[in-house]
């Protein structure tokens, strides 16, 4: 079962007069990191929402942006910068005096400095409202997931027809590859022909030792049914529960192995052209990968 790295997911809760708003996106990524966009209050909460998204996700990049209304009362408070009112209500009575000013220093006047008035730090019961976070969140999570579960089946669907072609391909090989022995006698008689004008008479003897040599050399037999196992192992994995992503890369890079081994050894030039077909839908493959968790 594959899944993608990239979705998107939202969600809203309300409890009373406490509305929990958020975003997850997740991206392509080796690893697992996070980017999270937390109101200051509420900063106490990231190490809880890392540890839920960590329980469902294993790999990717994921950007959380939160956002808290809280219209209750209690969220609205404000507090007086005196020393600061003091100081600047101080600098314009002198203003008035050094430049005789007879009119009256305004409250609007008086605030228009920035910082005379300012938000106070509110004490939130985490614990209280950490329910509707921890509802919202999951909620997300769970819906992360399901988008990057259907991203994962269309990838799945790919990749699994590319196999299929290339499962036939090998088995082309196979047919193409056997036989060497005969192959290659078969060869060397028709080429001493064409030089000798049939006036040379060759050994058989020396004829099978030295197809028996050229077909030893050119044996990929050992790496055709490597790259069957690999395919086996690798369609085992994509159903199995667990994050696929990177054990398939590292299937990839031993099938290409392989394949670039049959192709450095055969002279086969119809199994030379099955290989590059299959080189090419391996690089697809690869490139599908890097997208799976």
């Amino acid at each position: 079962m594959l899944k993608s790295m990239t979705a998107y997911s939202k969600s809203e809760k309300t409890q009373e007069k406490l509305t929990v708003l958020i975003e997850i996106r997740s991206y392509n990524s080796r690893y697992l990191d996070f980017s999270l966009r937390i109101p200051h209050g509420y900063l106490t909460l990231e190490e809880k929402i890392k540890t839920l998204i960590v329980g469902k996700v294993a790999r990717g990049r994921i950007e959380v942006n939160l956002q808290v209304r809280d219209d209750s009362g209690e969220a609205y408070a404000f507090e007086i910068n005196t020393p600061k009112a003091r100081a600047y209500y101080d600098s314009l009575v002198q203003l008035k005096e050094k430049f005789n000013i007879n009119s009256k220093i305004s409250i609007d006047l008086l605030v228009s400095e920035g910082g005379i008035i300012k938000p106070a730090e509110v004490d939130f019961d985490m614990e209280e409202c950490w329910p509707v976070f921890e509802d919202c969140i999951n909620e997300a999570i769970d819906n992360l997931i399901a988008m990057r579960k259907r991203e994962g089946d269309f990838l799945e669907a790919d990749i699994v027809a590319r196999l299929d072609g290339i499962e036939e391909s090998v088995d082309q090989i196979q047919k193409e590859s056997s036989d060497l022995l005969s192959h290659y006698q078969q060869r060397l008689k028709d080429r001493i022909a064409a030089l000798t004008k049939g006036i040379v008479e060759i050994d058989p003897d020396r004829i099978a030792h030295e197809a028996a040599f050229l077909a030893d050399r050119s044996d990929i037999s050992e790496e055709v049914v490597r790259a069957a196992s690999h395919i086996k192992q690798f369609r085992t994995i994509m159903n199995s529960a667990e994050p696929a992503g990177r054990k398939l890369n590292f299937l990839m890079q031993e099938l290409n192995r392989e394949f670039n081994t049959m192709g450095s050894k055969t002279d086969n030039t119809n199994v030379s052209h099955i290989i590059v077909e299959v080189k090419s839908d391996l690089e697809k493959i690869r490139e599908q990968l890097q997208n799976v968790e």
